[in-house]
């Protein structure tokens, strides 16, 4: 079997050792690069990041195991392995790059067999902690904008989850009227088509707006803006994209319904509310779930279906007005309505005059 190959930063403060070990590294078919104190490290570290470092113990200056600990407390840095080099036959030494984080050991004088066989388990643990790390971004990114997705798996020390937390964020639900019907005039085969279609369309459209997609429920669309990376301007993010949905986009969604010969066009019904939230990630290894709870998130649903009720396809909370940071001028009032669960009359707006088709 061919060897893995790689890039190793060579530490090592003795000349000698270090060319060595480069020549060494490279015989082995790898890319080397040496230096010779511990902030040249830290700096090679961030300008040329290595798949593996070598790093001696004991130098003037910062030190390896001080290195090490910068490493360690670093998110771009933490997950690459480091093998510390020593001459110092020293239990206590070994303890504490054990304990700040070391992958593995290697004493000096080295030998080629034992530095191959080291150097190939740190390329093997990194090419690993790369696949899982790939991922657990491609899981995130399946709800999250591109820049929260790389933010919560640096939050997340590389694993599928998102701490539950406590936001004020803005939930969106949405729901495509006259689908019911449609489906069951077509195929299935055409019902999936539309779906995907539609969820595409729509989630694309959450996620330009900087929002996070928490769910499809069939034809049924759920989102949170705020969450899970808190914002100001929740609200402002959220109206936009309840604009761009009943607007622009659902717009081309029918035209590809007309063009495909499926529907002369659906409508849509969209309701938004802002409050306290609990967000975060819930299941198991083999299935894991982004989920946003509570008032709020209940309130956001039933305004929507009060969509059908009241004939405006965008149906916006007081409390999400409210939280605009840019100004609500171009929101419309449109009546106090009773909210199952709430003892007062809850206010709601509209974002655009046009009245929502019938379901």
């Amino acid at each position: 079997m061919q060897a893995r190959l790689g890039h190793i930063l060579v530490v090592d403060d003795d000349s000698i050792n270090r060319a060595l070990l480069t020549k060494s590294l490279e015989a082995q078919g790898h890319r080397a690069t040496a230096v010779d104190n511990g902030f040249a490290a830290l700096s090679a570290l961030e300008s040329d990041p290595p798949d593996v470092v070598l790093l001696d113990v004991v130098m003037p200056g910062l030190d390896g195991i001080e290195v090490l600990a910068r490493m360690k407390a670093d998110e771009k840095l933490r997950n690459i392995p480091a093998i510390m080099i020593s001459g110092v036959d020293d239990e206590e030494s070994i303890v504490r790059c054990i304990e700040t984080g070391a992958d593995d050991f290697l004493p000096k004088p080295f030998d080629a067999t034992i530095l191959r066989a080291r150097i190939g388990a740190g390329l093997t643990r990194k090419r690993l902690l790369d696949m899982e790390q790939e991922r657990v971004r491609d899981l995130f990114t399946r709800f999250l904008p591109e820049p929260i997705a790389a933010e919560m798996l640096a939050r997340s020390d590389g694993r599928p989850a998102i701490k539950p937390v406590r936001l004020w964020a803005t939930v969106m639900f949405g729901d495509l009227r006259g689908f019911t019907t449609l489906a069951e005039a077509l195929p299935v085969e055409q019902v999936v088509a539309v779906l995907a279609r539609y969820q595409g369309t729509m989630g694309d459209a959450v996620l330009d707006h900087g929002g996070t997609v928490v769910d499809f429920l069939g034809d049924g669309l759920m989102a949170v803006f705020g969450a899970p990376i808190e914002s100001v301007d929740h609200a402002d993010r959220a109206v936009a994209a309840a604009r761009d949905i009943g607007g622009p986009r659902l717009a081309g969604f029918n035209d590809w319904l007309r063009a495909e010969g499926l529907s002369k066009g659906l409508g849509m019904g969209i309701g938004l509310n802002s409050g306290r939230i609990m967000s975060g990630t819930l299941g198991s290894d083999r299935r894991i779930d982004y989920t946003v709870i509570g008032d709020t998130t209940n309130t956001a649903s039933r305004i929507q279906d009060l969509t059908k009720e009241a004939g405006y396809s965008i149906l916006i909370a007081d409390q999400t007005r409210t939280n605009m940071t840019a100004g609500a001028d171009e929101l419309s009032f449109v009546d106090e309505f009773e909210i199952r669960g709430k003892q007062a009359r809850l206010k709601l707006w509209t974002a655009e005059p046009a009245k929502a088709e019938p379901a």
